[in-house]
Parts: structure tokens; C-alpha cells; sequence
């Protein structure tokens, strides 16, 4: 089964998007990598704004880490197609996070378990997970490198 069908089993079905945002790229491809810039909480109408641990449970923050895997997802489908991952290398997630909230993993396994429910064992990766202010108010932001044929 493609991957492209399989999240589609699970439930998303990806766009394809703009790409160019000025200053920066959603995306830039460099050879068999894709390194995708820090997506936000945020994919088709459903976003997720504050700080966990305040405004927001750690489940509420798995949520969001979803939907930036999403994020990543669409924008990996947009440049190189999704059914042509081969590995998800690196994740690098950061959550907004109230006073004294330090569980960070919780929070960027929503994504990490997504990634590897879509992909097996090509969707384990090298990660990271770090609480600080994420511009906007966003629960979380995640950028990843992805390895594509």
C-alpha cells in the first residue's frame, strides 16, 4: 500500500502547497534529503495555540505535534511526493511550554508516533524535544530532514 493511501486509511489526505514563503521555504530538496523548515500546529482547520502545561494538556500537545507532522507530511508530498520517503532521518520539536512544564517527549511523540504508524521503520528517527516560546503562541513547531529516493 502506498503512503500516500495508508494516511489517507488514517484518516488525512494531503494538498499540495506553495512552498515559497519569501524569505524563506516551506521545503528545499538537496540531492536524496528534504529538509523541511519548522512547521506549526496547524493543518486544514484545525489549529492549536498556547502553552502546555498552562493553557494546554500534554495530550493537547500530542495533538498539536500531529498536526505539524502533518505539516511536514504536506510539504515532504509537495516537493518530492510522499511516496517517495525512504527514511525520516531527523525530527528536531519544540514546545511552547508553561511554568515548570519539562515533559517534552509527550508532547513530539504525537508526531514521531505518527511518522512511524504512516512509515514503520523508515519513520524512526534521531530526535530532539525542547520547551521555549514558540513565536505566535503556537502549542508547537517541528522541522524535520527527510530521506527520499
Amino acid at each position: 500500500m502506498s503512503y500516500l493511501a495508508k494516511l489517507k486509511e488514517m484518516g488525512y489526505e494531503l494538498e499540495k502547497i506553495d512552498l515559497d514563503g519569501g524569505r524563506l521555504m516551506a521545503a528545499v530538496r538537496s540531492g536524496d534529503h528534504v529538509y523541511v523548515s519548522g512547521q506549526v500546529s496547524r493543518f486544514g482547520d484545525e489549529e492549536i495555540m498556547g502553552k502546555v502545561g498552562e493553557d494546554l494538556t500534554t495530550e493537547q500537545g500530542y495533538r498539536a505535534a500531529q498536526l505539524c507532522a502533518l505539516g511536514i507530511l504536506q510539504a515532504v508530498h509537495t516537493i518530492a511526493g510522499l511516496d517517495n520517503v525512504r527514511q525520516v532521518v531527523k525530527v528536531f520539536g519544540m514546545v511552547n511550554v508553561g511554568p515548570g512544564f519539562n515533559d517534552t517527549p509527550s508532547v513530539i511523540h504525537g508526531c514521531s508516533d505518527m511518522f512511524i504508524e504512516l512509515f514503520g521503520d523508515a519513520g524512526r528517527h534521531a530526535r530532539s524535544a525542547i520547551g521555549l516560546t514558540v513565536p505566535a503562541n503556537w502549542a508547537v513547531e517541528i522541522e524535520a530532514i527527510i530521506a527520499v529516493d
